[in-house]
């Protein structure tokens, strides 16, 4: 094809485009313009000021210190599970399915409240916990379960839409050189889906973070940043809480930026 029919190819696309770009153009400020009034409504001295407060530090370790580990928990235990759905057939596979995706779809206070019923402290559960000296409610462990339940299924998604994009027949060939199951999903799966896993990896550590809807039922004490921003606005408003929003909008900003520089999310995840 010649330049300057390609041109008026071009040319002929964009009366097409036209109402879709101002109609997209639209969308794109609704989101902007929130960031840009948040943002501008404070500066750096007032974030460094505001983040030295006792109570924000406490906040900002507590979710430094738990948000890892969920982060570390649903990864060891979520990616296996994703090669198996990926790769696997077999009775109660849609039941795992809908019970993975389910914490995405219920509001977190919801998740909280299904939490407790399992793990509070009127629970044989969370009973055994607090008389062996682990309690599991209103304790940091509270909240990295409060985290993983509902940040971990991202993991899981995003894994298992990157195994299986996987060719099978890049791992048949691993086996046929005569590595065994676990060699070949090391040496194999694992690298190509890489991407994925990373991407997930990432959206799981910034969800759980910044989770407050199970985390304000199950732990409301000790309390992270999200819980921590909720009681400076009860206190003071909107500037009550701007240091710690900033500093988690910077994280969900350094997290956008690893996925694009390391991981991949995938375009199509199918259950």
């Amino acid at each position: 094809m010649s330049f300057p029919l390609l041109a008026r190819v071009r040319r002929a696309d964009q009366p097409a485009l036209l109402v879709p770009a101002i109609l997209g153009g639209l969308f794109v400020c609704y989101f902007a313009v929130p960031f840009v009034a948040f943002v501008s409504r404070t500066g750096i001295d007032n974030v460094v000021a505001g983040l030295s407060t006792p109570a924000a530090r406490v906040a900002v370790r507590n979710s430094l210190l738990t948000a890892p580990v969920a982060t570390l928990v649903a990864t060891v235990l979520g990616v296996p599970l994703a090669y198996v759905l990926a790769r696997g057939s077999f009775r109660g596979k849609r039941v795992i399915e809908l019970l993975i995706v389910l914490p995405l779809v219920v509001p977190p206070v919801v998740g909280g409240a299904m939490l407790l019923t399992a793990v509070g402290q009127f629970t044989p559960i969370g009973a055994a916990a607090a008389d062996a000296g682990v309690p599991l409610t209103d304790s940091l462990l509270g909240v990295v379960l409060a985290q993983t339940f509902v940040a971990g299924p991202f993991v899981v998604i995003t894994s298992r839409a990157g195994f299986a994009s996987v060719d099978r027949r890049f791992e048949q060939a691993s086996r046929s050189l005569g590595y065994g199951p676990l060699a070949t999903v090391w040496n194999v799966s694992l690298p190509l889906a890489r991407g994925a896993i990373i991407a997930g990896v990432v959206l799981t550590f910034a969800r759980a973070l910044g989770e407050f809807g199970a985390t304000l039922m199950v732990a409301y004490n000790p309390r992270t940043m999200p819980t921590q921003i909720w009681v400076a606005f009860i206190g003071g408003g909107i500037d009550a809480i701007l240091p710690l929003g900033v500093a988690l909008l910077s994280v969900a900003v350094v997290v956008l930026g690893v996925i694009q520089r390391f991981g991949r999310v995938p375009p199509v995840i199918e259950w």
